[in-house]
């Protein structure tokens, strides 16, 4: 079943820049997919279409069968409940306490007033509690969120969507700030939620190694067009030139050095 599908899905901004450029392709539920590409490609564009933070110029996206870019305000709304997001500034309420922060993926299931009031249920704080056992970060219930490091912080975002309880995780550049422990943490928590919770993974990443190592599926963009669709073992290098140039080569030469 299809969790998501890009039908000639084209992005131009008002300054001329094109951001995506008539992409069509279909995304599995449970895929772990991932996007890379140089910077200006079109990653974040790509995502960022998917729950219309950013909206199409031409073009369609369907999420479980349903445009999503044809949706009014309320329906919007509906399909947002069940789209995570991961951003690489964490996007949290850093005064808030990390429970806080964790609850407000509950936001989208109650009215506007009862989110206003901060009416959570006995079921919801079971949730929170849950989520965070699952990222190791049970004992910072009530510390603020400016208090934990930047993985940490990560981590409470994840937690987040754990409890919104969505079927699709967009992750944009969620590791681009952290450390290469960090970075393992964080990404081996997003393949056991996709595992586990046969959640579809979406997530932007700069490490080619990173995608080869947890993605299932890696599209590879340059100018706002797939030039890859494939398996981990199918991103050869020669394939890696066609995504990033004959520089490529010569970046992964001085990593090892």
């Amino acid at each position: 079943m299809n969790m998501l599908e890009f039908i000639n899905a084209s992005k131009t901004y008002d300054n001329g820049v094109v951001g995506l450029d008539g992409v069509s392709l279909s995304i599995e539920s449970g895929e772990f997919v991932s996007i890379i590409g140089l910077s200006g490609a079109g990653k974040s564009t790509m995502l960022r279409t998917v729950n219309r933070l950013i909206e199409l110029t031409e073009g369609e996206i369907l999420v479980n069968g349903t445009s999503i870019t044809k949706a009014n305000k309320k329906d919007l709304k509906i399909a947002r409940r069940k789209i995570g997001m991961i951003f690489q500034s964490f996007n949290l309420v850093k005064r808030s306490t990390v429970q806080r922060n964790v609850l407000s993926g509950r936001l989208g299931y109650y009215s506007s007033w009862r989110s206003i009031l901060g009416l959570f249920t006995k079921e919801d704080y079971a949730l929170v509690n849950d989520a965070l056992a699952r990222v190791n970060l049970s004992d910072k219930l009530h510390e603020r969120c400016d208090a934990l490091s930047g993985g940490q912080q990560q981590r409470v975002s994840i937690a987040r969507t754990i409890v919104q309880q969505a079927n699709l995780i967009l992750a944009d550049e969620p590791v681009a700030s952290l450390d290469p422990i960090t970075t393992t943490r964080v990404m081996n928590d997003l393949k056991e939620i996709n595992e586990r919770d046969a959640v579809t993974i979406l997530i932007n990443v700069h490490s080619v190694e990173l995608a080869r190592q947890f993605s299932t599926r890696i599209i590879g963009l340059r100018d706002g067009k797939v030039v890859f669709d494939g398996t981990p073992t199918e991103a050869t290098d020669e394939v890696l030139m066609g995504i990033y140039g004959a520089d490529i080569l010569k970046e992964e030469v001085q990593d090892e050095a």
